[in-house]
């Protein structure tokens, strides 16, 4: 929880004490809760005035909470909290002003360290693709082979009514689109990314790291964030990641050129690191 004083909770204290905690990371804690407060619902109308409209009590929103650290001196953690609720919701902003697929904004308070967004109904795109370490342990890995682990993949992704080919170009065009309004995510892997059930929409999450750079080699150190995840990721991961850029470079157009060649030349030292080990 947020620090305490001797005056009454702010309205976001009260918030997150009636909140369910679903996820306990380093940096932050991420919960599933519900604008009910007046003065919430308020301050909900001004977060986004573009994208966003007042909550419905029955619509749950996911508070993002970066809790302090004691490692920290008190106030450089409280302007180093202010500073990362902000700069992520600058970056979702951005992102939402230029037709990239990403969760809404439902409130923000920097100085209590919580970020409120839109709850995404889906799933995480790293179960939907082979090899997903949540698919693989939802499965008695001695006993699953590769077959039938493709065809559970397969029917994930038809109780969503989208061909792996079809997620695949998403990644891709959503990447783009977040890359020409020069947003770098700076934490791409298939776990940062979400299908939507019912509207047929991939979801970039988790901004955390993002900032805001125009330069090549930051969006090629991107995509080669991503490359690796792959890897590390889902077997055969090489024609999966080509589905992804393929379809990237079609979105971006003439800016795909010297991407690629910036990004050639990131793989290239990271094989040089590997290595030198």
């Amino acid at each position: 929880m947020p620090s305490t004083s001797l005056s009454s909770p702010s309205p976001t204290q009260r918030l997150l004490g009636s909140a369910q905690l679903i996820h306990q990371g380093a940096e932050a804690k991420v919960y599933k809760a519900y604008l009910r407060d007046p003065e919430l619902r308020q301050n909900t109308k001004h977060a986004d005035h573009d994208t966003c409209s007042m909550a419905e009590d029955a619509a749950p929103v996911l508070l993002k909470y970066r809790f302090n650290k004691r490692y920290r001196h008190p106030s450089l953690d409280a302007s180093l909290t202010r500073q990362r609720v902000a700069g992520e919701a600058r970056a979702l902003m951005r992102c939402l002003r230029s037709g990239v697929n990403v969760p809404g904004i439902r409130m923000v308070d920097a100085a209590e360290g919580v970020l409120g967004l839109e709850w995404v109904d889906g799933k995480s795109v790293r179960v939907l693709l082979p090899g997903g370490s949540e698919v693989m342990e939802a499965q008695d890995s001695d006993t699953t082979d590769g077959v039938g682990r493709d065809r559970c993949e397969d029917a994930a992704l038809a109780e969503f009514g989208v061909e792996r080919d079809d997620l695949l170009s998403m990644i891709g065009v959503e990447i783009a689109k977040m890359h020409i309004a020069d947003i770098i995510h700076g934490d791409l892997t298939t776990s940062n990314m979400m299908l939507r059930r019912g509207e047929k929409d991939l979801v970039l999450i988790d901004f955390g790291l993002a900032y805001h750079s125009s330069l090549v080699e930051d969006k090629a150190v991107d995509l080669y964030v991503l490359e690796r995840a792959f890897a590390s990721t889902h077997p055969d991961a090489e024609p999966l990641f080509n589905s992804v850029l393929a379809s990237y470079e079609t979105h971006l157009g003439k800016h795909w050129s010297a991407i690629k060649k910036r990004l050639d030349d990131v793989r290239l030292r990271g094989r040089k690191r590997s290595m030198v080990g």
